[in-house]
């Protein structure tokens, strides 16, 4: 596959999943959910007893998960070791659990290398954190999304009522708070963040179909 990488990196409840996936069905690329990967480490850690902040045997789980993804309507779908986990691993406490295991550099150096494999040739939407910096640092572009936390927190909400989760806002705005800052912290060994070199986007007042809009013609615009 030929193309430039696009890289989507925020925190937690900014809309790059679901900005990424749409970007990437418009420029006809591959849509790399990097966060998926760190749910599906953390979601085994969950079902096997394993506490998240382990980092020798969370690293070992991820050397051994085999993560695939494959096209899916309304949206792709994560095979883990074979079985089918895309709803599995969305939940608050799997988010939670991913926030951890991603701090760890165990894990991290496993699951990059798997990301890069995946995007060497281009033609590829790639979200999540430390994609502008560390997965795809020469990204042709790289995008920044931020929301207020008000704003993440009743997407979120929202998300999770549709899978039947019934959470208070004022929960998940408290989960958030602390997810940025463990993310923040995690972000901020291997440099800036963000990227100095990305486009910052506040999402707070847009719909997802204004998002998308604005990343396509900046890719476009970087010869997509």
């Amino acid at each position: 596959m030929s193309g430039i990488v696009v890289a989507i990196d925020g925190p937690a409840g900014a809309g790059k999943s679901t900005t990424a996936r749409k970007v990437a069905d418009v420029l006809g690329y591959l849509y790399l959910d990097t966060g998926a990967m760190y749910r599906a480490v953390g979601h085994r850690a969950l079902a096997d007893g394993v506490d998240p902040d382990d980092a020798s045997r969370t690293g070992k789980i991820a050397r051994t998960l085999e993560i695939t993804f494959e096209p899916g309507d309304p949206r792709q779908r994560v095979r883990v070791d074979g079985e089918d986990m895309t709803d599995e691993i969305r939940s608050a406490a799997v988010s939670d659990a991913a926030s951890w295991v991603s701090s760890h550099e165990s894990v991290r150096v496993t699951l990059v290398k798997r990301q890069q494999a995946l995007g060497v040739e281009g033609g590829v939407v790639v979200e999540g954190r430390d994609t502008t910096t560390v997965v795809f640092p020469t990204a042709e572009l790289k995008i920044f999304l931020e929301a207020s936390v008000e704003a993440r927190a009743e997407r979120r909400v929202a998300d999770l009522a549709e899978r039947g989760e019934n959470l208070s806002v004022d929960e998940v705005r408290r989960q958030i708070r602390e997810r940025d800052e463990r993310d923040r912290a995690t972000q901020l060994r291997v440099g800036p963040w963000p990227s100095p070199e990305a486009t910052r986007l506040d999402t707070t007042g847009l719909t997802i179909d204004q998002q998308v809009e604005r990343v396509v013609a900046l890719a476009r615009e970087r010869g997509a």
